[in-house]
């Protein structure tokens, strides 16, 4: 990657991290906003002179402004996790990570209660469902064809169609679903 699209991304996200505008980074930094946002966007390569004005105005190192960003690790508590229900609580969808345009997914815990059911609206146009199946039965319908999977089987198809799920079982049906949009 070359540099001036390292500082860019970097410079962006450290202002967001820290929640400034870029008026209130320019009067840290001592850089003007324009500059910052051409920065931020790559438009222009930055002096070594202005990406010190930025690490000083952020309280960060030069590097964190010159090298690449590391993935750090994101924990997610399954008790700390929003639950969303529908049919009467039999159908949870524990959503884990939000989509994230970078990335283009998201990603869902789902557990079904026995009967436990959801009618899902066609997603957006090129959008596929992965699915793994880790406890119990489901049933995933699409148009024209239905498909029972049991513990440790999964199913890819294209959701940008109306499908369902169902817990055809006895037992409760847990679940992972990651939505990839294409576009």
């Amino acid at each position: 990657m070359e540099i001036n699209a390292v500082v860019s991304e970097n410079a962006r996200r450290l202002r967001e991290e820290k929640r400034l505008t870029l008026d209130e980074a320019a009067r840290l930094t001592g850089v003007s906003r324009s500059m910052l946002a051409q920065i931020e966007k790559g438009d222009v390569n930055p002096t070594i002179s202005m990406v010190w004005k930025i690490a000083n105005g952020y309280k960060v190192s030069f590097t964190s402004l010159v090298e690449p960003a590391r993935e750090r690790p994101v924990l997610l508590r399954g008790d700390d996790a929003p639950i969303l229900e529908e049919d009467g609580g039999r159908y949870r969808n524990c959503p884990a990570f939000p989509f994230d345009g970078e990335r283009g997914f998201e990603t869902y815990r789902i557990v079904m209660l026995p009967g436990g059911a959801l009618e899902a609206q066609p997603h957006l146009l090129g959008t596929e469902e992965y699915v793994t199946v880790f406890a119990g039965e489901a049933e995933i319908g699409l148009p024209g064809e239905t498909y029972r999977l049991r513990t440790g089987d999964s199913l890819r198809f294209p959701a940008d169609q109306p499908h369902r799920y169902r817990n055809p079982g006895t037992e409760e049906t847990q679940l992972s679903m990651l939505i990839w949009y294409r576009h």
